[in-house]
């Protein structure tokens, strides 16, 4: 019995339903983070605002100099804190998204995957003889497809890793230099 054009549509009719559910996922995650970006980046301007509004206010009242400079370095810690919170939070938001991400594509990827090789499997079952070189090839690309998906995936996680890293490094060496120009000041 050999495989039918029948199987082979619908077969590319579940990978074409498969590849549209894993699209809306992926649209959804991506949703969500982008909501969570603009709900951090409205509270941030609100709360920047109403600051700016009460620290100008107490600038603005300074009875001298030395009381202006005081109340000014007073500011600089508070407000690299909260630019350091501000860092970390939309770090958050993006590793979340970027996690859930991962964890879409890769059970897609292991989904498709598990689909191509049991068609692979149903048509070698039916194949003609002399095409066992033909099979092997195809196996043989479909293995390298999957060797090379899975070099990106741990070539990316570890680009994520580094970048983590890095975002944790300039923050903490942020957060030094306004403690370092806070305590100059005071």
């Amino acid at each position: 019995m050999y495989t039918t054009p029948e199987q082979f549509l619908a077969a590319s009719k579940n990978g074409f339903e498969a590849q549209f559910a894993a699209l809306t996922a992926l649209n959804k995650k991506a949703f969500e983070g982008f909501e969570q970006f603009v709900s951090l980046n409205v509270n941030a301007a609100k709360a920047t605002f109403e600051e700016s509004t009460a620290a100008a206010q107490q600038l603005v009242s300074a009875k001298d100099a030395q009381e202006f400079f005081n109340l000014t370095a007073a500011q600089a810690k508070p407000n690299a804190e909260k630019a350091l919170a501000y860092g970390r939070h939309l770090a958050t938001i993006t590793s979340a998204t970027q996690q859930e991400f991962t964890k879409a594509v890769e059970a897609h990827i292991a989904e498709t995957n598990a689909k191509v090789i049991s068609l692979i499997d149903e048509v070698t079952k039916n194949a003609p003889a002399g095409s066992e070189q033909a099979v092997t090839a195809l196996k043989s690309v479909v293995g390298n497809i999957n060797a090379g998906y899975e070099q990106l995936s741990k070539t990316t996680k570890q680009a994520v890793a580094t970048l983590e890293e890095n975002l944790a490094n300039a923050t903490k060496q942020f957060t030094q230099a306004a403690e370092k120009t806070t305590a100059k000041k005071k």
